[in-house]
């Protein structure tokens, strides 16, 4: 036998033997989903998670509100209903301007409440993070093995949140038994200016986002509730806006308000063109009010029967 092929044979031998006498060195998995990086109790149902994210590239908060008789690793299992904030606001926003925590109809649901980013638009940016792949892949993962999470699911949004709410729904047949809008964004499409102006007031560039409305037209179409609303079949829906004009739960000398004016318009745009695909569509355009929490946190009492099912 020549001495390289010796040599050959005996590399062989050792390292069938190594193989057959001791496990190979172990090695740590990826991390491929979110992981919780820090858990705070905030209040006797209220839990806040810190999450690392993959899709956003960086931290991110959720608030739960845990039904009563919930249970850290127990497991039951519990119907979800997430909130979604609007612009400009954080996870914290549905806890500090309602008194969710006190509706019954809430007592035996988990209700989820995930920061959006100021500007988010509840949507995986052209140019940035993936808030729509963290909302509807990693949380939900997270949130069923580890926090009781079951189903049937609901969603509902106020203002930016509302579009988020609709659109999830409709990008996502199936996922969610119901979806509701309060002053909701519904139909950019009609004045993509006003976006975009809103996009550059919180981000360097506007059309990282969704990108040009002319040119990427498709993905401005694939962002607009009115566009999407016939892929909403089979899922109960809850619609409602004010006019803008002062209403009962305003303070004495609030003036008109263009913003709730705006979506109000959007909002019934949505909902004439659901009905026209032969979808129905629980609607409360209410008249006067404005683009206040006081309104919302009454528009979400009226919505309960229609997100989580008049049974419950």
């Amino acid at each position: 036998m020549t001495a390289p092929r010796a040599l050959l044979l005996v590399v062989a031998a050792l390292v069938i033997a190594g193989c057959g006498s001791h496990d190979p060195p172990r090695r740590e998995r990826p991390v491929t989903g979110a992981v919780v990086l820090r858990e705070t109790r905030a209040g006797p149902r209220t839990l806040d998670l810190e999450l690392r994210s993959p899709a956003l590239g960086a931290p991110a908060m959720v608030r739960l509100l845990t039904p009563a008789g919930w249970e850290r690793g127990g497991t039951r299992r519990w119907p979800v209903l997430y909130l979604l904030h609007g612009c400009c606001d954080s996870y914290v926003s549905w806890t500090r301007s309602t008194a969710i925590e006190r509706l019954p109809r809430l007592r035996n649901v988990l209700v989820v409440m995930p920061a959006g980013g100021a500007v988010g638009f509840y949507s995986d940016w052209r140019d940035g993070p993936a808030w729509e792949r963290f909302h509807l892949v990693e949380l939900p993962r997270l949130l069923e093995r580890d926090y009781g999470a079951g189903g049937p699911r609901a969603i509902a949004g106020l203002s930016m949140g509302g579009l988020g709410a609709i659109g999830y729904a409709a990008r996502h047949p199936g996922m969610f038994a119901a979806a509701a809008s309060f002053s909701g964004t519904l139909h950019p499409l009609a004045h993509p200016a006003s976006y975009l102006a809103l996009f550059g007031a919180f981000t360097s560039d506007p059309k990282a986002i969704w990108g040009d409305p002319q040119s990427d037209l498709g993905a401005w179409r694939a962002h607009d509730p009115t566009v999407l609303a016939p892929l909403l079949r089979g899922t109960r829906l809850f619609v409602s806006a004010g006019d803008g004009s002062p209403g009962p739960l305003d303070p004495a000398g609030r003036g008109d308000d263009r913003l709730e004016r705006g979506v109000g318009a959007e909002s019934r745009a949505f909902v004439a063109r659901a009905r026209r695909a032969g979808i129905a569509v629980r609607a409360d355009f209410y008249g006067a009010g404005t683009h206040s929490w006081r309104y919302w946190q009454r528009e979400l009492g009226r919505a309960l029967p229609t997100l989580l099912g008049r049974d419950r």
